[in-house]
Parts: structure tokens; C-alpha cells; sequence
């Protein structure tokens, strides 16, 4: 019974102090991402609630991407306490070991890191993907729009008072495959219509060896060395289909299966959802690598020193995931060994900082 009391009151302080420096982190990420948005729109006749409305939209996703690093130094803050308290000499002396109290928290980060991906990510997604919709109706540079569907990629794009609907079977590289162009003026009246089996978009002029031109005057009118000028590029197509935070977890799954059937790479979208399946593991990964590094540590150290520390820690557990992703991203490791290797480095850390403590 009496460990049952301590083991309700270790987690309370613990998801307090959880609680607390997510606020910090909230704070701090509003005051950077609000002067980010007044940037923006500084040029634009807006009132300054946009902005701020904007900000409260994007800062969850912006949570989610740094919550392994919030349990981090959570864990540290919640042991700073603990020690300045000397509860952890209380709890010595009930019979409550080490090693059970790392325990206890990793359980419960685990259980909150379930929490926030099936609950947090979803809602910061949806946010997101409000966020992206109302700030790109107000960008300079919004003159395209790029979507997959069951019949192939779709583009619009609007260049020197002519819009070009085009659509395409597949995407291979740079490649488009069998590609209908049709083109109209500013009133919206036809011009013409274009096909070619390869267009080349490696630039914003996209080439094709051969076309077909078809129009009021001329039918199949095969063209040699066909340019057609645009607003946009392989990147700036990859860049669109590529913004996976606006999605939800059954969102990427069915933009997967879209990639697939026009065999576009799915292998940012399979990092994607390794991450989130990953999560709550890495988030009780960091919470058991945060408790064990603060138990190893002398504890006359001040509190600079160990979010120093925790800082730190955290910079290269992002620097080495990052590397691995981007390995995986690649195709030089497999998707599943570049999310998870990450993981096993921080787990067999872990492990070895455990044994010293369970023989504290």
C-alpha cells in the first residue's frame, strides 16, 4: 500500500512538472514563430489576430516535433527536485529502489507518448493543415497547385496571362509520364491542348523531345524539342507532397497508396509513419536516458549545469536521428533500420547507465 501511495504521488509530480515545461516550451515557441508570421505579413495589409491566430495553429505541430526533448529535460527538472528535497533518500528508506522509480516514469511516458499519438498528433495536424491553407492564400509566389489522385498527378499553373491544367499518369525522377497539357487565357477560354509521352520538369522550362499540338487552327501538330515555361520544378513539387505534418495518421497511409499507384516514392511518407509508431518509445527512451544520466551525475552540480547538459544531450540525439532519417530518406539504409537504429544506440546507453545505478 505504502508503495502504491509513492508510486501516485511520483507520478503526479512527474506529469506537473511535464505540464510546466511544456508551457515554457509553448511560450517560447510563440514568441519565435509570432515574429516569423508579423515577417510574413508585413508587407500585407492584415491585422495583427492573424498572426497570433496563425502561431496558436502551427505551434502544436512544433511540439510535437520537439516533445522527446520536453521529456528530457522534464525528467531532469523532475530529479532536480527530488534531490534538492532529498525525496530520493525518502524513498531509499521504503524500500523504493533506483531502478523502480526509472521504471515507473518510463511506463508512464510511454502511456503519454501513446496519448499524444493518437490524441496530440492528430489535432496538431489538422491545425497544421488550416495553417498551410490560409497562409498560402496569402503568399506572393502561390501561382500553382500540385495534388495526387486516383487518376494520376494534377497541376495547376498560371504564367504570362495563360493557366496550363495538366495531368500525369506517373512521376519517375524528374520525369512526368504521359502528359495532357490544356491551356487556356485569362478569360478562361481554350488555346490548346498539348500531350507528350516524357516531359522533363528538372527546371521551370520543362522540355519533351516530342509532343503533340492540337488546336482551333492545327491537329496533331507533332512539335521536336517542346519547352513549355512554368512557375514550378521538380522541387517545388517534391516540397508540396512532402509537407506530411498537415496529415493525419490515416491520412498518410491513403496518400501512400496514392504515391504507389502512380509510382512516385513513398519513402518519406513510410518515414513518416515509422516516426509516429516509434514515438512513444523514443519518448520513454529519452525519459529513461534523462533519469539515469541525472543519477549518474554528481549531485552538487547546479541546475545550469544539467540543462546545460540536457541541452546538449538533446543536440545530438537530434543531429544522429536526423542523420539516419536522412540515410533512410536515401534509400541508402531501409526506412524501418533509419527510425529505429537511432533508438537502440539511445536504449543500449541507457542500459549501461542502468546497471551503475542498480548497483547504487
Amino acid at each position: 500500500m505504502i508503495l502504491k501511495v509513492y508510486q501516485n504521488y511520483i507520478s503526479k509530480q512527474f506529469l506537473l512538472t511535464f505540464f510546466k515545461t511544456v508551457f515554457i516550451f509553448f511560450a517560447l515557441a510563440f514568441i519565435l514563430n509570432i515574429f516569423e508570421e508579423i515577417n510574413f505579413f508585413k508587407d500585407l495589409d492584415v491585422a495583427i489576430g492573424l498572426p497570433i491566430f496563425l502561431t496558436f495553429l502551427n505551434i502544436p505541430s512544433i511540439l510535437f516535433e520537439i516533445f522527446p526533448f520536453i521529456f528530457l529535460i522534464s525528467t531532469q527538472f523532475f530529479f532536480i527536485k527530488l534531490i534538492e528535497q532529498n525525496e530520493n533518500i525518502s524513498f531509499k528508506n521504503f524500500g523504493l529502489s533506483n531502478f523502480k522509480i526509472i521504471k515507473l516514469l518510463a511506463i508512464l511516458s510511454f502511456l503519454v507518448g501513446v496519448v499524444i499519438v493518437t490524441i496530440f498528433y492528430n489535432l496538431s495536424s489538422n491545425l497544421k493543415h488550416s495553417y498551410l491553407n490560409i497562409k498560402n492564400s496569402y503568399a506572393k509566389d502561390n501561382k500553382y497547385l500540385a495534388v495526387i489522385t486516383e487518376n494520376g498527378i494534377w497541376i495547376k499553373d498560371a504564367k504570362d496571362g495563360i493557366t496550363s491544367i495538366i495531368n500525369a499518369e506517373n512521376l519517375k525522377g524528374k520525369i512526368l509520364n504521359r502528359v495532357d497539357i490544356v491551356q487556356f487565357d485569362e478569360d478562361f477560354n481554350f488555346i490548346q491542348n498539348i500531350y507528350s509521352d516524357k516531359i522533363d520538369i528538372g527546371n521551370r522550362i520543362w522540355k519533351s523531345n516530342s509532343a503533340l499540338l492540337n488546336n482551333e487552327r492545327k491537329s496533331n501538330q507533332r512539335i521536336n524539342d517542346f519547352q513549355l515555361s512554368t512557375n514550378i520544378n521538380f522541387q517545388d513539387i517534391n516540397s508540396l507532397f512532402s509537407n506530411l505534418t498537415s496529415l493525419s495518421i490515416f491520412e498518410l497511409n491513403d496518400l501512400k497508396n496514392k504515391y504507389e499507384d502512380i509510382n512516385y516514392s513513398s519513402i518519406e511518407i513510410d518515414s513518416a509513419i515509422q516516426k509516429i509508431f516509434s514515438f512513444p518509445f523514443y519518448l520513454m527512451l529519452m525519459t529513461i536516458l534523462s533519469s539515469s544520466i541525472m543519477m549518474n551525475i554528481k549531485q552538487n552540480r547546479t541546475k545550469i549545469f544539467h540543462l546545460i547538459f540536457g541541452v546538449l544531450i538533446s543536440v545530438i540525439i537530434y543531429y544522429l536521428s536526423f542523420f539516419f532519417e536522412e540515410l533512410g530518406k536515401n534509400e541508402q539504409v531501409p526506412v524501418v533500420v533509419s527510425i529505429w537504429i537511432p533508438l537502440l544506440m539511445i536504449s543500449i546507453v541507457s542500459i549501461i547507465s542502468l546497471v551503475r545505478i542498480n548497483e547504487k
